[in-house]
């Protein structure tokens, strides 16, 4: 009987501290690939924003224009209260294991179409409601290629605040490009993991007091 107790107490600590399920936070639209991209390399930043609401950001996806053959070894990012600039409330190279590139088709005009996952990230000083920046630069290809990020003017986008207001550093105002946010949604159990302990020793005092019965 006291093994069976100690398993109930391991089971209810061990929910306590399941991660939060990982969700898409903000969405502008899926991939275009047929009408124009911008460059995130070569000294170009690349801005896009978006409506955050969610528990921290781990990471994005985007959409990218690459000459055949080429895939994305890193890129620059940065969260910002303004485009290109203003506070910076995370920022890094996302390369290695945090960054995947996975080819989508060709367009009309000899490019790869390429999906760009990036995760990793640890962003939680973020308020719900308040409208952010991600910023992409540096990208880097093995050949030393442009890299560019697909326009899709915020088409099909789904989340609040969309389609984004986007910038690029040398012109100014653009269209808005695909991308997501990632991050995490609420946790699951919700109690914390002091609530989840009294219950867990709540349950094994309430065993013990049957158990003198």
């Amino acid at each position: 009987m006291k093994l069976r107790i100690a398993s109930l107490t391991i089971l209810c600590l061990a929910l306590a501290v399941i991660p939060a399920s990982a969700q898409v936070l903000y969405e502008n639209g899926p991939i275009n690939g047929t009408t124009d991209a911008w460059t995130i390399n070569f000294g170009y930043v690349v801005s896009d924003s978006f409506v955050y609401y969610g528990y921290g950001v781990s990471g994005f996806q985007l959409g990218v224009w690459e000459f055949p053959g080429d895939t994305m070894s890193s890129v620059d990012w940065f969260i910002t209260s303004a485009e290109n600039g203003g506070t910076v409330y995370g920022s890094g190279t996302a390369s290695g294991g945090n960054l995947t590139d996975q080819f989508i088709s060709s367009n009309q005009y000899g490019y790869n179409i390429d999906l760009i996952t990036v995760s990793g990230l640890n962003v939680y000083s973020l308020n719900d409601g308040n409208t952010y920046w991600l910023n992409l630069q540096n990208a880097v290809v093995p050949s030393g290629d442009p890299v560019y990020w697909d326009e899709n003017s915020g088409a099909g986008c789904k989340s609040s605040g969309c389609p984004s207001k986007a910038s690029e550093s040398a012109v100014g105002t653009i269209p808005s490009e695909a991308f997501t946010i990632n991050g995490y949604g609420p946790p699951f159990p919700e109690p914390s993991v002091l609530l989840y302990g009294f219950g867990a020793f709540g349950v094994v005092g309430l065993l013990r007091r049957k158990l003198r019965w």
